[in-house]
């Protein structure tokens, strides 16, 4: 699930750079299989909760697995969104060369496998390292805002399209979060602490 929602992501930002519609439409129909993935993970962690009635950290581990694949799910609609805004902007001329988006799109991937493969081998560290790197994303998405506004200001015919940008800059900011939350349910996973919402990081 996590490769397809990676996959997803890089897929929708290449329709957009290389403008290719019909690899855009690939995305859009690939969620409805990342939709079933979810529900399947979500019912395999029920019956194991009902059946296994698991504790301290296995129980931990269920419920890291329940609060992901809900982020996951999310990160797919993100890159549907983006899809959809992709094949919008491709029917009409190119505003600007693309150069920040596609590494903004590349920096959200490269987070986003990281979160997951810090959930995968239950490295706390590696988690941490993705809740930091995250601001990363944001100075981006601020960057890419500014820019697009000095577009629209200089010309009002450019609003359309760098609005459409902006939408799409701001759902690779939201796959930042994400990966962040699921980094965030990685250290409670392995160390049973909970540092959502700004608590502090226990290394001891």
């Amino acid at each position: 699930m996590s490769h397809q929602a990676e996959q997803m992501i890089a897929d929708s930002t290449r329709a957009l750079s290389e403008r290719r519609p019909s690899l855009a439409e690939e995305v859009i129909t690939r969620d409805d299989t990342l939709d079933q993935l979810e529900v399947e993970i979500d019912t395999l962690c029920y019956e194991i909760l009902a059946l296994e009635q698991p504790v301290a950290r296995d129980l931990r581990f269920i419920a890291t697995a329940l609060k992901i694949v809900r982020d996951i799910e999310r990160i797919g609609d993100t890159a549907v969104n983006i899809a959809e805004r992709a094949t919008e902007l491709i029917q009409e001329p190119e505003l600007k060369r693309l150069i920040a988006l596609p590494l903004m799109a590349n920096t959200a991937q490269h987070i986003l496998k990281q979160s997951l493969d810090a959930f995968v081998s239950e490295d706390a560290e590696l988690a941490e390292k993705v809740i930091q790197s995250d601001k990363a994303i944001d100075d981006l998405y601020e960057q890419i805002f500014r820019e697009l506004l000095t577009y629209m200001i200089e010309d009002t015919r450019n609003i359309s399209r760098a609005i459409k940008l902006i939408f799409i800059a701001k759902h690779l900011e939201r796959v930042g979060d994400h990966s962040a939350n699921i980094a965030e349910m990685v250290v409670f996973m392995v160390r049973g602490q909970d540092i959502r919402h700004g608590t502090r990081i226990d290394r001891g």
